[in-house]
């Protein structure tokens, strides 16, 4: 489970929708719950770093973009939860690609963005043997 803010859910819509028609990639960064459930308490956008023609159904992260991601979360004593990114016009469901890149114990929003305009924001985590995504439930947070 993952709670979310309306503010943070805002900023990644709007990330989201400013990118179009290219993906949006950044960081979930907070903490976690007594009861397991990851905290965001901030979002860490990051330009999608692939070649032009790919960027409509591809996102880089450069793994010198996610250190400083992470040292920003450190200084800020947040961990990095996950990630978010878009689909534009496609639905906010992982692709075989999204599966084949991710990393067990992650959260992956999913925004799927359709002329333009923010559809449908989901949440996933990978199963520990990286068969599969399973959706993982958003909660409101204050």
């Amino acid at each position: 489970m993952i709670q979310l803010r309306e503010a943070n859910r805002l900023e990644i819509a709007a990330h989201a929708e400013r990118d179009y028609p290219y993906e949006c990639c950044g960081l979930l960064l907070g903490g976690f719950g007594v009861d397991g459930r990851k905290l965001v308490a901030e979002t860490y956008p990051i330009s999608n770093a692939r070649e032009e023609e790919a960027k409509r159904n591809r996102f880089l992260i450069r793994p010198e973009e996610l250190m400083v991601g992470e040292k920003y979360a450190a200084r800020k004593e947040l961990e990095v939860l996950g990630f978010y990114h878009s689909h534009p016009d496609h639905p906010a469901v992982p692709s075989q690609y999204d599966l084949e890149h991710a990393w067990p114990v992650y959260s992956y929003i999913v925004v799927s963005v359709r002329a333009g305009q923010v559809e449908d924001l989901r949440s996933w985590e990978m199963e520990c043997d990286r068969s599969r995504f399973n959706e993982e439930e958003i909660v409101k947070g204050s």
